[in-house]
């Protein structure tokens, strides 16, 4: 059972955003005292959604929560839009799979990044992509 200890949410309209997204992802990570891998894999895995939001679901929101399980703490980020939807999330879970010019991670890629990870997609109504990286995991 995840509980919250803190939350933020920032809105995610355009390519101008992306940067104060990273720094306070990583100013969260850092305040809990993740390492700089642990840091480094979190921002990546941040980087490659937030501009799928952008590219494919016209920007969106992130909310950034500090999490806890039992001892473990760490941070979660939930990247919602209202774009298209993604038809197959299958297709889209495999790697190579692209549908346009990217930081070639893709979802597969984001998801080996993190300890946990998942995806929720309507056509017509959006997607939402959670991902959690505890602090020593």
């Amino acid at each position: 059972m995840l509980t919250t200890l803190s939350k933020d949410t920032m809105a995610i309209m355009r390519e101008q955003d992306v940067v104060p997204l990273r720094n306070r992802v990583k100013e969260v990570a850092v305040k809990i005292g993740m390492g700089l891998v642990n840091q480094t894999k979190l921002i990546t895995a941040a980087s490659e959604l937030v501009r799928n939001m952008l590219r494919y679901g016209n920007g969106g929101d992130v909310l950034i929560e500090v999490v806890s399980k039992g001892r473990e703490v760490g941070v979660r980020l939930t990247f919602s839009d209202r774009g298209p939807g993604i038809p197959d999330i299958n297709l889209a879970m495999q790697d190579g799979y692209s549908t346009g010019r990217s930081l070639g991670l893709g979802l597969p890629g984001t998801k080996r990044l993190m300890n946990e990870f998942s995806i929720q997609s309507t056509v017509g109504q959006g997607t939402v992509v959670s991902i959690v990286k505890w602090k020593n995991g």
